[in-house]
């Protein structure tokens, strides 16, 4: 079954009157994670900002967007609110953008919580604490205390995920979540997202153009380039059969990456 099926997706700049996707079609099946990649300017980003409704007012789209069958290119933009966050949740690139630097990070998902349910705030705060430990954050309650610039990227990432947890959407979509993040937070947000697949059985689409992150989480995999996806499939025959010659290129820098970086780590022991 497709959680969510897009079939012809345009998307362009009304200014300027430029095409940035082109009829775009792909589907999300239910449980399973598609990858989105190809370099920066390919439409990775603007693509699933059109999932959600949010670019900006004068990029325009066109096509169908149908979330559990319901159109949402149709929804009013009250109705697009209460979906976003309860039944579609987004994973931003820069923890920092996605909370308000005026206020500390526990108001703000309190705000955030209480557009879509009616706790109280001792409930929000119990689930917020128990969704935050979830994703190895220490001291939750101290943390719910700081502003956004006290923490570092980890912890906000971390945070957005324990949002999730606890509004336990049918879809996530996380773009570029590690980005940001220095090596060894970037694999524990990793790990997090694997987690929250695993114990909720989520559905999620993960953009990135780290082949190395995508081949671990994905199950299927769109290859964008130019507004256009130009090769999909599932992440193991991609990876081993591409037939585009820029999904061949990006694999194979992939591996010669890999090969230089374990040669480098043979000659360091």
């Amino acid at each position: 079954m497709n959680l969510l099926e897009v079939e012809n997706l345009c998307i362009w700049d009304a200014g300027t009157n430029e095409t940035i996707v082109h009829n775009s079609s792909f589907h999300v099946k239910q449980g399973s994670c598609l990858a989105i990649v190809g370099e920066s300017g390919s439409g990775k980003s603007v693509t699933c900002r059109s999932l959600m409704r949010l670019n900006k007012a004068w990029i325009r789209q066109s096509g169908d967007i149908r979330f559990k069958g319901e159109d949402v290119n149709l929804l009013s933009a009250k109705e697009m609110r209460k979906k976003r966050g309860k039944e579609l949740c987004m994973i931003m690139q820069n923890g920092m953008r996605a909370f308000d630097p005026s206020c500390v990070v526990g108001v703000h998902c309190k705000e955030t919580l209480g557009a879509h349910f009616d706790w109280s705030k001792s409930e929000m705060e119990a689930k917020m604490k128990r969704a935050m430990e979830s994703v190895m954050l220490k001291d939750p309650i101290s943390l719910l205390n700081k502003y956004p610039h006290q923490m570092s990227g980890g912890m906000l990432q971390r945070m957005m995920i324990a949002l999730a947890l606890v509004f336990t959407p049918d879809l996530i979509i996380a773009d570029e979540p590690t980005t940001a993040l220095d090596t060894i937070s970037q694999y524990e947000v990793i790990e997090q997202l694997l987690l929250l697949r695993e114990n909720m059985g989520t559905s999620m689409i993960f953009i990135s153009h780290d082949l190395g992150v995508v081949r671990k989480i994905a199950d299927d995999v769109l290859v964008m380039k130019d507004g256009e996806i130009i090769e999909r499939g599932p992440i193991n025959m991609v990876f081993t059969e591409a037939q585009h010659e820029y999904t061949q290129y990006l694999v194979s820098t992939r591996r010669a990456l890999s090969h230089h970086f374990k040669k480098l780590i043979g000659e360091e022991l």
